[in-house]
């Protein structure tokens, strides 16, 4: 079972978001990564394979400054359980980073052909193909690339395409605690 957490506000991404996957690790895993965007805009990936801790070791001496981030438990459906393997998964520019929860069926058809117009794709995964297609999509307009590359894969679940969340996760749009209903007079 895959988990997604993401964060976007006013305190440090990293330590926000490791706490998130730690309370995600009952699910069972093989492999962690966490993308950050830090002050600058520039992007930070590191994924590892095996427990949380190693990805806590990895980033531990190194982690930006970042106020938007993702990050991301893996349960292995394609690809063996490996660096290469874990999320995020970025396009052949490095500026798109994707992670996605679920299978994409067609996905060996659609990494051919991503191969086939020159794309380079470093792991053996379904969602890394989503990273490319909206690498080809792209014009300008994220959410235009990512609405089209989605046109593509079949069969995908739940899926993340940019950090952040704008509100706490225990709470509504409008400000009121998750879970609890207006009462009307």
């Amino acid at each position: 079972m895959c988990g997604i957490v993401g964060y976007t506000g006013p305190r440090e991404a990293g330590p926000i978001l490791i706490e998130g996957l730690k309370r995600l690790e009952y699910r069972g895993y093989d492999s962690a990564g966490i993308a950050l965007v830090d002050d600058a805009g520039d992007l930070f990936v590191e994924k590892k394979a095996g427990k949380l801790a190693n990805l806590q070791t990895a980033i531990a001496d190194r982690t930006p400054h970042a106020a938007i981030g993702l990050a991301h438990t893996r349960w292995a459906t394609h690809g063996r359980p490996n660096d290469l393997n874990a999320h995020p998964h970025q396009d052949c520019t490095g500026d798109i980073t994707v992670i996605h929860n679920g299978i994409i069926e067609n996905f060996r058809e659609l990494r051919d052909g991503l191969a086939e117009r020159g794309h380079r794709l470093t792991s053996d995964t379904d969602t890394e193909a989503l990273a490319h297609l909206i690498e080809d999509a792209y014009a300008g307009d994220l959410a235009n690339a990512v609405r089209a590359a989605l046109g593509s894969p079949r069969s995908v679940r739940a899926g993340g395409d940019a950090p952040g969340r704008t509100r706490p996760p225990d709470r509504r749009p409008d400000g009121r605690p998750a879970g609890r209903r207006r009462r009307r007079r």
